[in-house]
């Protein structure tokens, strides 16, 4: 994402930074830090061009509450004929939030034009004529009736009437030659998110929290990766992605989250009978996904996945280095690959990695989905556990549908596999004491 002039101002050699300051007087330095326009990020700033809706869906600390209260102003402080909507979830939400908040209208308005509130008529006026109406979502039939030229909808997917509070708003939306909404949001799968997203007719700005890094409190950004990176809240509120549930996939998100564990029971290597580590080779020498995953059996029968190690767009040598490279970091007994594509090549280029690799090739006589449904059986009765988060293996387990067929990212379900042949191995196949542990 891009920088605002102010970051890059703060960015800039102090000797050169105080060049610039100096040359404003009082009024200019008092107006430029008013200036929506030097303070933003690019993506904070309304997208050019003729649009209806504008979706600004990002994580948390993105900035979107400041984006929403300063796209108001603007319109607000220009056109004094403007009426517009101030959606939150609920009323109490907008005044707090949208208005009275440490980003809110009447934080971010200059003293030389700051709106008048009044809490009884639940108005924002500005001294050229423009209005302001507060509204609550959870009381959707509020919005009937009253006109509108702009609306800003804050975090629309936490609202209780949802599609019903949306759709009075936007049938509100007849007032002045292009009536504008804007929706603020953490992305969540709710109808009315995924709906917007559908349309071909709304701009949608994405972002993360780690983009407004500068104007967050110094180790926040790292403390919320350390306790949330990967996992699905975090993705979510973090990343701002929209994380949805598949009907009639193998796994659900909701139990990836219940599986998963910061360490192995028993602590460390330790806490390890067997480590394998399983390769779903690539059909072809270039381009494909090589699927490595790494899984171990805990003292207590639980098996454990802890790494994702796949590898894209990878050579024959250069994914089978990638496998020795697991097996040696983990101590691993056992390499299994599956020897459907190239049979003794694989296990031959395995070796070449390195010789003392202790390879077993595995042939499959069903599909991926079918051999992956014992695997999803053992994670509904709570003897798989996820040390950590994998969200690009995650991906895939998702997009796995009960009785075939796939719909996760890319064209193979390759880490899914691997991971399928890992827990066979240790859980559904022939129980087995470590043979080579050391490489």
């Amino acid at each position: 994402m891009g920088h605002s002039d102010f970051e890059r101002l703060a960015q800039m050699p102090e000797a050169e930074r105080e060049r610039v300051l100096a040359g404003l007087n009082g009024a200019a330095a008092e107006a430029l830090a008013h200036d929506w326009g030097w303070l933003a990020r690019p993506e904070q700033l309304a997208p050019d061009g003729d649009w209806r809706i504008w979706l600004m869906m990002a994580g948390r600390g993105f900035g979107k509450t400041r984006a929403g209260a300063e796209w108001v102003r603007s319109i607000a402080e220009s056109d004094p004929s403007a009426r517009i909507a101030l959606v939150g979830a609920t009323l109490g939400e907008v005044r707090s939030v949208m208005v009275e908040g440490a980003s809110g209208l009447l934080s971010i308005a200059p003293w030389w034009n700051r709106p008048v509130f009044s809490p009884a008529l639940r108005k924002l006026i500005w001294r050229n004529g423009a209005v302001a109406t507060l509204f609550g979502a959870a009381e959707p039939e509020s919005l009937r009736g009253p006109q509108f030229s702009h609306g800003w909808a804050d975090e629309i997917a936490k609202w209780a009437g949802g599609e019903a509070a949306w759709d009075n708003l936007m049938m509100g939306m007849r007032l002045g030659v292009a009536p504008r909404v804007l929706a603020t949001t953490t992305p969540r799968p709710v109808p009315l998110v995924r709906g917007l997203l559908e349309r071909g007719d709304v701009v949608v700005t994405r972002g993360r929290t780690a983009d407004n890094a500068a104007h967050l409190a110094d180790g926040f950004i790292a403390a919320m990766e350390r306790s949330y990176g990967g996992t699905r809240l975090g993705r979510q509120e973090l990343d701002g992605e929209l994380i949805e549930e598949v009907e009639g996939a193998l796994w659900s998100r909701d139990l990836l989250e219940r599986c998963r564990v910061v360490h192995v029971r028993g602590g460390g290597g330790a806490g390890l009978s067997r480590v394998v580590v399983a390769v779903d080779p690539p059909a072809s020498a270039h381009g494909d996904a090589c699927g490595i995953v790494v899984a171990g059996l805990g003292q207590d029968g639980r098996a454990y996945v802890i790494a994702d190690a796949s590898v894209e767009g990878a050579t024959p040598e250069g994914w089978a280095r990638a496998v020795a490279a697991s097996a040696l970091v983990h101590g691993a007994d056992r390499v299994v690959a599956e020897a459907n594509n190239g049979g003794s090549m694989v296990e031959s280029v395995l070796r070449a990695a390195e010789a003392g690799l202790p390879v077993r090739l595995v042939h499959a006589s069903r599909g991926k989905v079918a051999r992956a449904e014992p695997v999803a059986a053992l994670y509904e009765a709570g003897r798989v556990a996820h040390r950590g988060a994998f969200p690009a293996l995650e991906d895939q387990m998702c997009g796995m549908m009960l009785g075939g067929g796939y719909v996760g990212p890319g064209r193979s379900p390759d880490r899914a596999d691997a991971l399928v042949w890992a827990l066979t191995e240790l859980m559904l196949g022939k129980r087995g004491m470590a043979q080579v542990r050391g490489l």
